[in-house]
Order: structure tokens, then sequence, then C-alpha cells
């Protein structure tokens, strides 16, 4: 199960590329943004104020920002944050934080119209979804809305807990689609539509929540 100390470890380093690596299935970072994430998206966008989850280097953040009048991204590892802080250095509406993989710093209450994750939470596990989803009841604004990419394979055990599938991309097998569900109604969010999806695999071991 990947741990918050994990993902340090493994995301706080030298990738030897800026994230466009992960976007060759799709041909390229732009046909990724216009098939996969815009597609799903789009109907919030543009937006005043703008929450990106994970970063990263900032492969979607170039997409983002055009889209938003106020940007922040959070990244728990620190090499993450320097990296956008450094490509992103002349765009005066964006600013990069470190969080400590629970919460969202310097993000008022009620201060986001609209938050993103892609690629990044599908390694977290119930306890860090539980609490960022209440961190996003406490900055959305009223009527804002979240879109996270999270893992589906707590789906896919059976009835002792044993995964029934391969997991060569490190998902979390104690999150689902209904852990995920179950966690927003507890602390005032709403899920609206949840899609689960093939991510270079057989089996739904992702899922996209709105």
């Amino acid at each position: 199960m990947p741990s918050v100390d994990s993902n340090l470890s493994r995301w706080d380093q030298d990738w030897g590329h800026n994230g466009d690596d992960w976007s060759h299935a799709w041909g390229s970072g732009e046909a990724m943004w216009r098939g996969s994430v815009h597609a799903r998206i789009g109907r919030f966008l543009p937006t005043d104020s703008l929450l990106e989850i994970a970063p990263g280097h900032g492969r979607l953040t170039a997409m983002l920002l055009p889209h938003c009048q106020r940007y922040v991204g959070v990244d728990l590892a620190p090499s993450c944050v320097e990296a956008c802080r450094a490509r992103f250095r002349d765009v005066a509406k964006a600013r990069f934080v470190r969080t400590d993989g629970t919460s969202l710093p310097e993000v008022d209450a009620a201060s986001i119209d609209f938050a993103f994750s892609w690629d990044s939470l599908v390694h977290a596990d119930q306890k860090v979804l539980h609490a960022y989803l209440a961190e996003l009841a406490r900055v959305l604004k009223p009527g804002g809305a979240a879109f996270l990419h999270h893992s589906n394979l707590g789906s896919l055990v059976d009835a002792t807990g044993a995964l029934t599938v391969e997991n060569p991309h490190w998902r979390d097998p104690g999150v689902s689609a209904d852990t995920v569900r179950d966690a927003a109604g507890t602390v005032g969010l709403h899920c609206v539509t949840q899609e689960c999806i093939q991510w270079g695999v057989s089996h739904a071991n992702d899922c996209f929540s709105l």
C-alpha cells in the first residue's frame, strides 16, 4: 500500500524527464489534454480560481493555466514544487506550495472554484484521500467542483482483502469508487459522477470522481 512517505521517496527525485514521458500513450501531452482531460473537465473552464493537487513538473499545469485567473498547485515533493516554480516563474497568477500529503496549505476557505488532480492520487491510500476530501470541503466555494483521478483496485479484492488482479502501476488496493464516494459524503461533499476506467491494464483499476 503506497504511503505518504513512500510517495515522497518515489517522486522527490530526478525523473529523467518532466513527466511528458507519461503522456506517450496518447502521442503527446496536448493529445492527452484534448482527448482525455479537457473532454471531461471542459464544462468547468474557464474559471476564476483553480487548484491542482500534485502537479508534478507541470505537464498539465501548462494546459490549465490559460483557463483560470488564479492558480495554486500543491505537491508533496519539494523537487516538484521547485520544478514548477522554475518552469512557470513568469506566470504571475500561479503559485506553488508544498503539502504534507494530506492538507492544502495556504489555500483559504471557500476560495476555489475548481480543483483537479490527474495521475497522482492513484498512489494515495484511503486515509489520504479522506483527508484531501475534507480539505476540499473547506476550500471549495459554494457550487465549486473537484475532479479527482484515484485508484479503483479496492473493488478488485476477494473476501480476504487480497487483490484478484495484477497491480503493475502501483495503485492503492484499499481505494475504490465506493470508498471515495462514501468518504465524500461524510465530509459534506456530493459525488456527482464516477467513471471507472482501464489504465494500461485489462481491468478497471482507476476511477475519475467528480
